[in-house]
């Protein structure tokens, strides 16, 4: 289809403030149900390290480094350092990445609602393998499967979100992912507190219990209601306008309607959506897809939260001093989600993201400069300072949890148009599970090559994040998801890389000038 036919489809004019509709219980209980998916995730995330520090479990599976840690001779920093632990975490995020890509035509042409039962069923099978896992390869394929459950679950839960919330509390309702991902983190750190002492047998006990928020989301997909967005984007229009009349709680939704049908007029014309997403007119969406995902991951949150047990004994904890360290950890996140929640519909992401930036650098170069003081290869970390890592680590962990933990998410998948929105977000978890692979399976050998300069490796990193926010990313709060495209044509940097467009478009009307034919062809 040629360009100009393309340009006069799609969102035309700004119609937030005709939008109606409130908060209701429909929307509060499908967004409950559906976050659960997040659970899933922060349970693999929190249980992983604490079953990895466990003896039963590493004299089965990894003897090498059981005998290591418990030969006394090794160099603190290395005491973990093998390459076949680390593909025990990580597999799981290798085995999401490409599941994401799957899940995004399976999200478009089915709905998200089957892409969230399909994470859920693989996750089911994901537990049984790994808690019945006799060697090494069933444990892998377990966790493989683990990570074809958290790619569907991960690539359609946020959409799921974004697109039921009322615009006014899309940011707090999307949160609700990252808060149920904090709070398997929180969970599964107690549930290793507890198995530990359970020998030989409580690694399993640890792995298996991931069949619970499994099953939840599995059984809670199958009767969540679908999103209005994607019904009309599958043709089922009236059906569409129903359930959207009915999660706001009104009939006056014309405005609202009148976005999404015309957001899915452009997304049916719309075959190709990775290709299309390649495309000039979403480069500044797809930027976000790629760098906003990639900067949560390298603020290096997930290697506390994998290897917290194994990096506080590295630090010279005992086995249970380092569970509970990562115990509260878990629950400074959780906490600071909350906090999250109530605030960043009233004072916008930006603030929260560069905020939290400054924070999380301070708390990183803290860390750097005791490890390198008071911290060597062979000796120990005295009491007070140990106690002084574990305060400064908690607030850099609080740092995230109102910032990068729930926008690293909430952002990209608030700010595709329809017709690319599966694909983005697919690109999202994609990047999300490659770096956090990438971060696991190195985050050991780094560990032992860079000692304490590892806090300074991702405090540079948290600089560039921040100053990329500050210049690069406007304000999304109270933006309707299907008017976000109008969004970018007013930043001051991106208005200059997008292609101008026709002004019966409106998008070209809405900077106030006008703009040539353009020669944009479906993706």
């Amino acid at each position: 289809m040629a360009g100009g036919g393309v340009a006069a489809l799609g969102v035309k004019t700004d119609r937030a403030a005709q939008y109606k509709g409130r908060m209701t219980l429909a929307v509060a209980t499908t967004c409950l149900v559906a976050a659960v998916g997040g659970a899933i995730f922060g349970y693999d995330i929190g249980i992983s390290g604490g079953v990895t520090s466990m003896d039963p479990f590493l004299e089965k599976f990894f003897p090498v480094v059981f005998h290591r840690k418990n030969s006394g001779g090794k160099n603190n920093y290395c005491k973990y350092d093998n390459q076949g632990l680390a593909a025990f975490t990580s597999s799981l995020y290798l085995a999401g990445l490409v599941a994401s890509l799957v899940a995004s035509p399976v999200t478009r042409n089915y709905g998200r609602k089957a892409s969230i039962v399909c994470g859920g069923v693989s996750f089911l099978i994901g537990a049984a393998l790994n808690v019945a896992a006799v060697n090494l390869a069933m444990l892998i394929l377990g966790r493989i499967m683990l990570g074809v459950g958290i790619g569907f679950g991960n690539q359609a839960v946020p959409l799921y979100l974004s697109e039921m919330a009322p615009a006014h509390l899309r940011g707090g309702l999307n949160m609700m992912f990252q808060l149920a991902t904090t709070l398997g983190i929180f969970t599964a750190n107690l549930i290793n507190y507890g198995t530990q002492n359970i020998k030989p047998w409580g690694w399993r006990l640890s792995l298996g219990l991931a069949a619970v928020p499994a099953l939840l989301m599995t059984l809670g997909g199958l009767f969540l209601p679908e999103t209005p967005n994607s019904l009309i984007e599958r043709g089922r229009v009236e059906e569409g306008r129903r359930v959207l009349e009915r999660i706001r709680g009104t009939a006056d939704v014309d405005a609202e309607f009148t976005d999404m049908v015309e957001a899915s007029e452009l997304a049916n014309t719309v075959e190709h959506p990775f290709r299309n997403i390649l495309q000039p007119r979403n480069r500044p969406q797809l930027v976000m897809a790629v760098c906003m995902p990639a900067f949560q991951i390298l603020t290096g949150i997930n290697s506390i939260l994998f290897y917290a047990p194994v990096l506080f004994q590295s630090m010279g904890f005992g086995g249970n001093a380092s569970l509970y360290s990562s115990v509260l950890t878990g629950a400074v996140l959780f906490s600071s989600t909350l906090i999250s929640i109530g605030i960043v519909d009233r004072l916008g992401r930006r603030k929260l993201l560069i905020s939290g930036g400054i924070q999380m650098i301070v708390c990183q170069v803290i860390v750097a400069v005791i490890l390198g003081v008071k911290f060597g290869a062979e000796k120990q970390l005295a009491r007070s300072y140990s106690v002084a890592v574990v305060v400064v680590i908690c607030l850099f962990v609080l740092a995230f949890g109102w910032s990068w933990g729930p926008l690293g998410w909430t952002v990209p998948s608030e700010i595709f148009p329809l017709e690319t929105r599966s694909a983005g977000q697919s690109i999202t978890v994609a990047v999300n599970l490659l770096f956090t692979f990438a971060i696991a399976q190195a985050f050991l050998s780094l560990l032992c090559a860079f000692k304490f300069g590892i806090f300074l490796f991702f405090a540079g990193w948290i600089t560039v994040m921040t100053v990329f926010v500050y210049v690069f990313l406007p304000e999304t709060k109270g933006v309707p998801i299907e008017e976000m495209v109008l969004l970018w044509r007013k930043h001051w940097f991106w208005k200059k890389v997008m292609p101008d467009m026709p002004l019966e478009d409106g998008w070209g009307a809405a900077e106030g000038h006008a703009a040539p034919a353009s020669n944009n062809h479906k993706g």
